[in-house]
């Protein structure tokens, strides 16, 4: 069956941390290492909550406040700096661009309740992608097959008709469970060449 959706993940995929100074220098003053620093925000129960619609992004800023013990000011540092190292990968933003009309474009991805707001105010990410499916919106995340089920419904095809393009492999695997073909995207990787062997040119 042709191929008519081609679905992306955000965080690790179209928009990847490339530079991380900012998070460094917190990870020193905390002891920490620079991916533990990552984990200690992405994965706190703040977050988690967050990621699913019931807590507001603001509630994982303010544990990590509490959790370093960081006054207000510092908080707002902290967060420019643990942010100011992601990237967007405009190349590959641009060639979904050239998709659309011929595919559905939609981001999947499992974020906070900010991340439509901060995707529509991307310019290119606009252009290139005409659906969001934001996990916090949807009060489900992946790797449950939910997601991916109102994702393809929300695409108005069948599930064999998309591919799905993730960094995380659980993610991956639950997409290819959902009857979704699917990519396991790792730094480097050609996207476009990978996906054309797919059946999507």
């Amino acid at each position: 069956m042709p191929i008519q959706a081609v679905i992306f993940d955000m965080g690790g995929v179209i928009l990847r941390t490339e530079d991380l100074s900012g998070r460094r220098k917190w990870a020193r003053r905390f002891g920490m290492g620079e991916w533990e620093l990552a984990e200690a925000v992405f994965n706190s129960e703040a977050a988690a909550a967050a990621t699913v619609g019931k807590a507001p992004e603001a509630a994982v800023w303010e544990a990590a406040r509490r959790r370093f013990n960081l006054s207000a000011a510092e908080l707002i540092e902290f967060q420019n700096d643990f942010w100011a190292g992601d990237r967007f990968d405009e190349p590959l933003i641009d060639w979904v661009g050239g998709l659309r009309g011929r595919y559905r474009t939609a981001i999947l991805s499992n974020a906070w309740s900010g991340a439509r707001e901060f995707l529509t105010g991307q310019p290119r990410v606009a252009r290139a992608f005409e659906t969001l499916i934001i996990s916090a919106e949807e009060g489900v995340r992946k790797p449950q097959a939910e997601i991916y089920e109102r994702a393809v419904q929300r695409l108005n095809i069948l599930p064999e008709q998309a591919v799905f393009v993730d960094d995380v492999l659980e993610n991956v695997e639950a997409a290819r469970a959902s009857g979704l073909l699917a990519l396991h995207f790792k730094p480097g990787l050609n996207v476009p060449r990978e996906l054309a062997q797919m059946g999507v040119r």
